[in-house]
């Protein structure tokens, strides 16, 4: 008869071997406004999120080419309000922060979340 600790001992060791690994992105997230605004006479941009599609200021655009689009062009400090659809999963809306995390000159404003 096999002891209740070699039994523990063998699930504890089959469950390390066969659980994977991987390192998941890590995505900064704040509650509340640091209270800063916008440059003077700087309009915030505006972009729509969907599970298939990414809107900025009414220009759909594709997720990979948004490092390199208008929005890498903003002044330092400007606003960017996120608007989720009903659809969007937290895959797409992490997806969408990590690339906006190269684009250090906006300040990202998720709405509705």
């Amino acid at each position: 008869m096999t002891s209740l600790i070699d039994v523990i001992f063998l699930l504890l060791l089959f469950f390390m071997l066969t659980s994977t690994f991987s390192q998941f992105a890590e995505v900064e997230l704040s509650a509340a406004s640091s209270g800063a605004v916008a440059p003077s006479g700087t309009p915030p941009l505006f972009l729509q999120l969907g599970q298939d599609t990414v809107r900025v200021n009414g220009d759909q655009i594709a997720l990979d080419t948004l490092p390199t689009s208008a929005l890498a062009e903003a002044p330092d400090g400007t606003v960017l309000l996120v608007s989720l659809a009903e659809d969007v999963d937290a895959q797409r809306l992490t997806d969408l922060l990590v690339a906006l995390r190269r684009l250090p000159a906006l300040r990202v404003s998720v709405l509705g979340v």
